[in-house]
């Protein structure tokens, strides 16, 4: 499924592979990759809550900043909670990106190799194969609680948004 003009890169429009995630919907499985080629999935994260991050490139200033402000984050948050950082940056990148800017409480994860989380969360960027930048707040029985597409792939996430959320997932629980 192709939807298109969801998002836009620089301003301009971009089409968006795989089907918009809904609240309460139970979410997709998906496979990717961590920085020592093993391969991750949903279930590895069974049992608890699951922030997960999505950004374009550790490459890029937005990115980086996002995955430091979420590394931050995690130390504030139970280890009922798993975050993880998804890009399509290659595993040795994002080991490189992880030791020098001393990300090491979030798993930083590759997409890369199959597109399987984009296709599956409905990220993935047609015409560059990169993920536009998103947010899935995941409850412990895998339902989608709460999800930011950011419009403007170069734009910031709302981090305030996603992290009350997160608290607030987990003060029901």
């Amino acid at each position: 499924m192709e939807r298109k003009g969801t998002v836009t890169l620089k301003s301009r429009p971009v089409t968006l592979i795989g089907q918009a995630l809904e609240k309460g919907n139970k979410v997709p499985d998906f496979v990717v990759l961590d920085k020592d080629l093993s391969e991750v999935s949903l279930k590895d994260f069974a049992g608890k809550a699951k922030l997960i991050s999505v950004a374009v490139s550790l490459d890029t200033p937005v990115c980086d900043t996002q995955a430091r402000r979420f590394n931050e984050e995690a130390a504030q948050l139970p280890d009922t909670v798993a975050i993880m950082n998804i890009t399509m940056d290659l595993p040795f990148a994002i080991g490189r990106f992880c030791s020098t800017a001393g990300i090491d409480r979030i798993r930083t994860l590759s997409d890369y190799r199959d597109a399987s989380f984009g296709m599956a969360f409905g990220t993935l960027i047609k015409e560059f194969r990169l993920l536009a930048r998103a947010i899935f707040l995941v409850d412990r029985d895998n339902i989608l609680r709460y999800s930011e597409i950011v419009p403007e792939v170069t734009g910031q996430v709302n981090f305030e948004k996603a992290l009350s959320e997160t608290r607030s997932l987990l003060a029901k629980t």
